[in-house]
């Protein structure tokens, strides 16, 4: 028997939700994210304010989450391989860095994050932390296999591969290639392999 109390209010409609994430990517590309407000995305996506408030507590978290948590409902990649599973985490990683939405809002986003404290905590909570743990998969298939050690640092492993995409595209703003997945994944996986 479930002892949860049922959730209140009315259910959450999934077309607000994604006119309200298409509403975020389409403006932060059009105006830039200075100028994207709470107010202009509820407009373009046909919902009141309190609609978007409801769901997120700030312009912030909301286009974290429209612009750099959409390869977090993709399949876990199972390519066989802990290089392989990298790859495929790469390629995605790099699709969404390299997305005009992400380029347009991420000196923004950062300075948002560098200015507030409680804002980068609830970021790393609510958004890096559960992403990471649909990640640890990929791990934990590899010590299965015999290519990493369970002692390996999954966290820092896992910063690492983000920092090489985030410094590659959003600091330097180098055009990535096809091969930059395979290689930075054919680094990580050398250097935490079992020899």
């Amino acid at each position: 028997m479930n002892s949860s109390p049922p959730p209140k209010g009315r259910p959450r409609d999934p077309r607000s939700h994604e006119a309200i994430v298409g509403a975020v990517t389409e403006l932060v590309v059009e105006v830039g994210y200075a100028a994207t407000s709470i107010g202009a995305v509820a407009t373009r996506a046909g919902v009141g304010k309190d609609t978007i408030y409801r769901r997120w507590r700030g312009k912030p978290e909301l286009v974290f989450e429209a612009v750099f948590t959409t390869t977090d409902s993709a399949p876990v990649p199972d390519t066989g391989t802990l290089t392989g599973d990298l790859t495929a985490l790469l390629r995605d990683l790099i699709g969404e860095f390299h997305a005009p939405a992400a380029a347009a809002a991420l000196p923004g986003l950062l300075a948002d994050f560098a200015a507030d404290p409680v804002l980068k905590a609830r970021i790393r909570s609510d958004f890096l932390a559960p992403s990471k743990e649909r990640l640890l998969i990929v791990f934990e298939r590899a010590v299965a296999r015999g290519e990493i050690a369970a002692a390996v640092p999954v966290d820092l492993v896992l910063d690492t591969l983000a920092g090489a995409v985030f410094f590659h595209i959003g600091l330097v703003g180098e055009q990535p290639d096809r091969q930059l997945a395979d290689r930075l994944a054919d680094i990580i996986a050398k250097g935490i392999e079992i020899r």
